[in-house]
Formats: structure tokens, sequence, C-alpha cells
């Protein structure tokens, strides 16, 4: 299908499946964050451990996001051509 121009349904599709799985990668990468002790959210100021807990959310987030469009050339082909 790879050839063919994708249908603004499919596009949604792949929309949605980045906007979902972005807010589960960063849920995710808070939870590890807390685990490990790097509370992202911190009373204390931005020092380390509050840097490395904002580093995993955005980390967990770009993850789910990637994981979605993944998902999306995988099931439709690659939107771009």
């Amino acid at each position: 299908m790879s050839g063919q121009r994708h249908s603004t349904r499919q596009l949604m599709k792949l929309g949605v499946a980045q906007a979902v799985l972005f807010v589960v990668g960063a849920l995710l990468g808070r939870g590890l964050g807390l685990l490990l002790g790097l509370d992202a959210f911190g009373a204390g100021g931005y020092g380390n451990r509050e840097i490395f807990g904002i580093a995993l959310v955005g980390l967990g987030g770009g993850a789910g996001a990637q994981a979605g469009r993944v998902w999306y050339v995988r099931k439709y082909g690659d939107p771009r051509g």
C-alpha cells in the first residue's frame, strides 16, 4: 500500500496512536524515574535528580511516539511514500 496515498482515516489512526503512546511512554518514564529516586517534579528545585527525571519523561514520551509510528508503518506502510 506504500504506492498509494494514505486516507485521512488512516492518517488519523497514526496521529491518535502517536498521541496515546506518547502519554503512556511519558507516564512509564515518570514511573521509572520515581522508582530510581529521580522525581521530575521534586520540591527541591532543579538539581541533577530532577533533571534526570525530566529526561526520563521525555525519553519515554519520545519512545512511545516512535512506537506508534512503527505500528502504523508495519500495518499501512510509510505515509511519506
